[in-house]
């Protein structure tokens, strides 16, 4: 019987330990796949990770807009999210913080999640191959993925163009 439930605890483990990372991986597809194009303004730092290789460190216009018309201080919630409007190039500007009220058209939701009095939206790297920073350093608009419910997922770099790099 002991070694019965050993085998079955096995087994349920390895298809948690392959069922998780593939549900993972599905639902980061998914959002590439349906996910709504949404531009957001850049202010690149320093791209250079001696232990990663080459990078770009994002920093988002939007996010330093939150910040600025904050009126909640240092003590901003851990989580939230934002309204974003799009202008006609799918380029998103803050509106405010989103109270849950029904969006428009041009309006999409945006998902932050507080880090040391800064909103983060979950895609602040963007790693690039060593030697291809000249290419990068143009940078002013990532290229974001959106789902409906704000999750966010970086996919690409634009210059300011907009053309993807």
């Amino acid at each position: 019987m002991r070694e019965q439930v050993q085998t079955a605890l096995f087994w349920l483990g390895l298809a948690g330990a392959v069922g998780v990372p593939a549900g993972l991986i599905a639902s980061k597809q998914a959002l590439l796949h349906s996910g709504r194009t949404v531009l957001l303004p850049l202010a690149p730092v320093d791209p250079r990770s001696l232990m990663q290789g080459d990078y770009m460190d994002l920093r988002y216009a939007l996010a330093m807009d939150a910040l600025q018309q904050s009126d909640t201080g240092p003590a901003w919630p851990e989580r939230g999210a934002f309204r974003v409007r799009l202008d006609g190039d799918g380029v998103g500007t803050l509106v405010g913080l989103d109270k849950g009220a029904p969006l428009g058209p041009d309006e999409v939701r945006l998902k932050y999640r507080n880090v040391h009095s800064t909103p983060h939206i979950g895609a602040e790297s963007y790693f690039f191959q060593e030697g291809q920073r000249a290419q990068f350093d143009h940078a002013a608009y990532g290229e974001l993925r959106v789902g409906e419910d704000g999750t966010a997922l970086l996919v690409g770099l634009r210059d300011r163009n907009r053309v993807a790099m």
